[in-house]
């Protein structure tokens, strides 16, 4: 072979491996985008199918939250004290859905087949039933008696007493600062003379809570807040303690030199018959003691709190309601929602 063909067949070769870099190239760069474009179709089909069960949960949660509140509303309607015996404090244990779609006599059973099982469970807890963090401050003041008692919950629960103190003094500070913006209007304060002494005195001044875990923004421990949780509050305005549905600690902190053993014998108590009246429940009280009274208890209740949760396999969403009831109405005061996934057991 001469020196122009081997020239020729070299160059031909060379020419076959570019074409064969390119197509390789070419393949992979496909590939690529292909890839590409189906991870990002099903992300989409991932993103709306979480949107429309997030829809569907948020639902299905306002109807038990509708529901919460004709049962509310038609307590109200019977009138009476509030008491454990009544239809609103039977929680709802977690049951599947599709039981009650399947005993509808419209909803054929072939239909539920291939639906995901979806479990809903709620309760009803009367907010009333636990000592009110707002009535540790009355106009910018510590109240002597409402301190009091909370201290009293504090060496109960031993907790620090010195928490307590400085969430009440933050606590006026919040109460002052949501005066002052309501008594301003709400202005930003923009061109007022007055505007920059306004914010040195209220600035720095924590926000006011919510629900009881966000007491840490008083100066509270979380360690602290979780276990005030269960006897504790924060409503809208000063309420009393209804004795019917009190735990034995709070009714224990709220009645000077009421001792744990005699509260929780007056737990039980009320358990065979609800307290009709305050005076029924002075009946109970060991003789020569304090006794409750007007200012701080009684046996009826307007602000309720309602947990609703919606399970779908391993996922799940809760709502946290506080319900204000006055005669037959009840409104929602505010409403909080959360969502999560719990994990699955770990292998052995």
């Amino acid at each position: 072979m001469t020196a122009p063909q081997r020239h020729r067949v070299a160059s031909t070769r060379r020419q076959r491996g570019a074409a064969l870099l390119a197509a390789m190239l070419t393949v992979m760069l496909v590939a690529t985008f292909s890839a590409a474009a189906l991870w990002q179709q099903w992300r989409s089909a991932e993103v709306e199918g979480a949107e429309r069960a997030r829809v569907q949960a948020a639902w299905v949660l306002i109807g038990a939250l509708d529901w919460s509140r004709l049962i509310l509303g038609e307590d109200g309607r019977a009138g009476g004290p509030d008491h454990l015996g009544e239809p609103w404090a039977v929680p709802l244990e977690e049951a599947r859905l599709t039981s009650f779609l399947s005993a509808e006599k419209n909803v054929a059973s072939d239909n539920l087949e291939g639906l995901p099982d979806a479990f809903l469970s709620g309760r009803i807890i009367d907010a009333q039933s636990k000592l009110n963090v707002l009535s540790l401050v009355d106009a910018g003041k510590p109240v002597p008696a409402s301190v009091a008692t909370f201290t009293r919950l504090f060496n109960l629960l031993g907790l620090p007493a010195g928490e307590l103190t400085q969430m009440t003094a933050r606590l006026a500070s919040a109460l002052h600062t949501g005066s002052t913006d309501a008594a301003s209007g709400g202005s930003g304060g923009g061109g007022s003379s007055g505007g920059g002494d306004a914010s040195a005195d209220t600035g720095g001044a924590p926000l006011m809570p919510q629900e009881v875990a966000q007491l840490v923004w008083l100066g509270l421990s979380p360690a602290t807040a979780a276990a005030l949780e269960p006897y504790v509050t924060i409503l809208p305005e000063r309420t009393t303690l209804n004795l019917n549905t009190a735990s034995a600690e709070a009714i224990s902190a709220s009645v000077e030199s009421l001792g744990i053993a005699s509260a929780r014998q007056l737990v039980e108590r009320r358990t065979r018959s609800f307290f009709k009246n305050i005076e029924e429940a002075n009946a109970g009280l060991p003789s020569g003691g304090s006794r409750f009274n007007a200012a701080q208890h009684g046996v009826g209740t307007q602000y309720f709190e309602v947990y609703g949760r919606l399970r779908l396999d391993r996922t799940w969403v809760e709502e946290h309601s506080l319900l204000f009831r006055k005669g037959l109405a009840v409104t929602t005061v505010w409403r909080t929602r959360g969502a999560g996934a719990t994990m699955p057991p770990a292998k052995p």
